[in-house]
């Protein structure tokens, strides 16, 4: 008789998405458990009633992944999770990456939507040696600029923000030889990056096009799905211009509604592929069906 399984795991968090002549691999990193009180302009108990309402977990759990860019020239990485920098239960992008055969020295280029540790923690390890020894790293300048000032460390004052900025500069030193820096524009044929500032100064997008198709990586426009699509005015505790990042996100989600371009996020529900539609409050998302083959 075989015994019955008691699975307490998912199998490895990997989902490939063909846009055009490349493939977009999302990367499962980890989840970890989150507070309503993260969130600015809407009361605990509203949020969690829109929270509820979408049938998901409470407490609620905010998903982190990153994208593996495959073309017929590069490996490109977009964003690195967590790596050791959030504890228990996150950075399993090695693992995921080493499960299709990368190897960390196969990476030609990391593009960093911004330096907040659930994005850059996987590009260093706890000496603050680079674990991708042959890329460029390319980030918004601005977020470069705001993380290397003396003046954030200094308006560092407590224990976790201190930690965000000092992962956040051991990340530029590390890279510091092969690191270019944008505004706006093509950083790789068919990958541009677009300025979604606010949640941090340099908090970016980077727009894939190929072959006809097109899709938006769009960083953290949003961090709790059951809410903030209903509410794009609700915004994070951790946003270093609120006001902006909820003016990003609005404005964002209006032009891949309208253009109906697919888009991607770090935080959206694993495997975080599908698109935006407007609705009767607010916008709503609609992920893709799932696929057997590409």
């Amino acid at each position: 008789m075989v015994k019955p399984l008691r699975p307490t795991h998912q199998p490895s968090g990997v989902y490939h998405h063909k846009v055009g002549d490349m493939t977009v691999t999302a990367l499962n990193d980890g989840m970890f458990e989150a507070a309503f009180a993260y969130l600015t302009h809407i009361p605990s108990d509203e949020a969690e009633a829109l929270h509820r309402a979408s049938f998901r977990a409470i407490p609620p759990w905010i998903v982190i992944s990153c994208f593996l860019l495959q073309t017929n020239e590069r490996l490109i990485l977009v964003d690195s999770g967590c790596g050791t920098a959030m504890g228990p239960g996150l950075g399993a992008l090695d693992a995921n990456l080493r499960a299709l055969g990368v190897q960390p020295g196969d990476i030609d280029t990391v593009l960093a939507t911004h330096l907040h540790p659930d994005h850059i923690g996987g590009l260093v390890d706890s000496e603050g040696t680079a674990l991708f020894p042959n890329a460029e790293l390319i980030v918004h300048e601005a977020d470069l600029r705001f993380w290397g000032d003396d003046s954030t460390l200094a308006g560092a004052t407590s224990e976790q923000d201190r930690g965000f900025v000092m992962l956040a500069r051991a990340t530029i030193a590390a890279y510091r030889d092969r690191t270019r820096t944008l505004t706006g524009g093509e950083a790789l044929p068919g990958i541009s990056l677009v300025p979604e500032p606010g949640h941090t100064p340099g908090h970016s997008g980077w727009l894939i096009a190929s072959g006809g198709d097109s899709l938006l990586i769009w960083g953290d426009i949003v961090h709790m799905p059951g809410v903030q699509f209903a509410r794009p005015g609700v915004g994070l505790g951790v946003d270093v211009d609120g006001d902006l990042a909820i003016a990003s996100r609005r404005r964002i989600f209006d032009m891949v509604a309208t253009d109906r371009l697919a888009v991607a996020g770090m935080h959206l529900d694993f495997p975080c592929f599908g698109h935006v539609a407007k609705a009767a409050e607010g916008y709503a998302f609609i992920p893709n069906v799932w696929t057997a083959t590409l």
